[in-house]
């Protein structure tokens, strides 16, 4: 199944989850969705010596939170990020490796907000799940991909950011997270086995 279509399936199913959420719930859940871009390092194969550059690709991100339990001027809330890019373009001058891949993260996870209840509330998030990488049928240059489309994987999560309630139950997210991840089949063996992929994203936020 590809990162698109995956992404498809899991958008509606948190959708359909919070429309059920019991009132008594009520002011304890929060939704964000954010946009932004994902940046991956570039990486080298050391058998030719050249390396490999990932693009930047537009990216999105769906947040689904429940506070636990406040502690003073703490809040502790489970969450469940869910972070796509659809397409990243790879450029790798020999040629021979796919010519763009995509991915989904989704990472239950738990956020430490401070200051929380506040208008201005910073957070800090650590968690871990799966990952799906899609690997393009089509090779750089030219010529059909002979690898792996599809690539499962084990991902940690970290984050930080910042939530900004400028009006009632509405608010604004910035958040910078790292979906630190397998590696997707690139059909070269590079010099790393896991990769950073850093989302960093703005949106809109809804507590209910």
């Amino acid at each position: 199944m590809s990162a698109k279509r995956l992404a498809i399936l899991i958008v509606p199913v948190l959708v359909a989850i919070l429309c059920v959420v019991p009132s008594a719930w009520a002011q304890k859940n929060d939704l964000s969705v954010t946009a932004g871009r994902t940046f991956v390092s570039t990486e080298t194969v050391p058998s030719s010596g050249y390396p490999v550059h990932f693009g930047n690709p537009a990216s999105f991100e769906v947040d689904y939170g429940r506070l636990l339990i406040t502690k003073k001027i703490f809040g502790l809330t489970a969450e469940v990020p869910v972070a796509v890019y659809p397409h990243m373009d790879l450029n790798y001058y020999p040629g021979g490796i796919p010519r763009n891949i995509g991915a989904v993260f989704v990472t239950p996870s738990l956020r430490l907000n401070i200051f929380s209840g506040d208008s201005v509330t910073p957070w800090i998030s650590v968690g871990g799940g799966y990952g799906r990488f899609r690997e393009s049928s089509s090779l750089y240059y030219y010529g059909t991909n002979p690898g792996p489309t599809g690539t499962n994987t084990g991902v940690v999560q970290f984050g930080a950011g910042l939530d900004v309630w400028f009006w009632s139950t509405w608010g604004a997210r910035f958040e910078a997270r790292d979906f630190f991840s397998g590696d997707p089949a690139l059909d070269v063996t590079t010099d790393v086995t896991r990769q950073h992929n850093y989302y960093v994203g703005v949106g809109v936020m809804h507590r209910f």
